[in-house]
């Protein structure tokens, strides 16, 4: 097999995304592609640059099949909830994508283009690039809180544990608790929806256009 970037992260995320956790190395990738594990350090300084370089080519994801909204907010919007996806798609790589600037192609495509839309909604140079970081370092947070990987048991677990404290809470020790006692087992839902509005909405009310 003749070896390329390309064969060489699809593989990886193969090995990454494969049943029981991940289980990339450099020599299982090297089994993989048929290939001495020597091989792959041609195209990649070390395992580090190889997991960054997939990071940046799973925001291709979302940018290749984007299509711009009329609206400069709900381009925006479109923009976030594509990158969200993408992460819940890929978990184990989602902590990653949220801390680690790639300087990748595909990354610098989506801050070209989510400043780009902030720019067409008349806000200036520097307010324009705060907004964007505002807006993705947001998704990614929640995209990685979101995906955090938790069994079924578990997941049943957090829940019991969160109901139990909820209908226990004596009103005398947390008055405001005990008050909203009914909604507060809303706070484990996931915030993405709510959080990527009120900061469109902020965006719209100081907007020029």
């Amino acid at each position: 097999m003749v070896l390329d970037a390309d064969l060489i992260i699809a593989a990886a995320l193969r090995l990454i995304e494969a049943p029981g956790g991940n289980a990339l190395t450099v020599r299982r990738l090297g089994v993989e592609l048929g290939a001495d594990p020597s091989a792959i350090y041609r195209y990649f300084r070390n395992l580090d640059a190889m997991l960054i370089a997939i990071t940046d080519r799973l925001l291709a994801e979302t940018l290749d099949g984007f299509v711009p909204a009329a609206h400069w907010a709900d381009s925006l919007r479109a923009l976030a909830e594509g990158v969200y996806r993408s992460m819940l798609r890929h978990p184990r790589l989602a902590l990653l994508r949220a801390v680690r600037f790639t300087a990748g192609p595909n990354e610098l495509r989506a801050a070209d283009l989510g400043i780009g839309l902030l720019m067409s909604a008349g806000f200036s140079g520097p307010d324009a690039v705060r907004h964007y970081r505002d807006l993705i370092e947001a998704v990614y947070a929640l995209a990685a809180i979101d995906a955090s990987e938790m069994t079924a048991e578990q997941e049943r677990a957090e829940e019991q544990a969160l109901s139990r404290a909820y209908a226990t809470l004596p009103a005398e020790d947390y008055p405001h608790l005990a008050a909203v006692r009914a909604d507060l087992p809303a706070m484990s839902e996931p915030a993405f929806p709510g959080v990527l509005e009120k900061l469109l909405d902020g965006f719209l009310m100081v907007s020029k256009r």
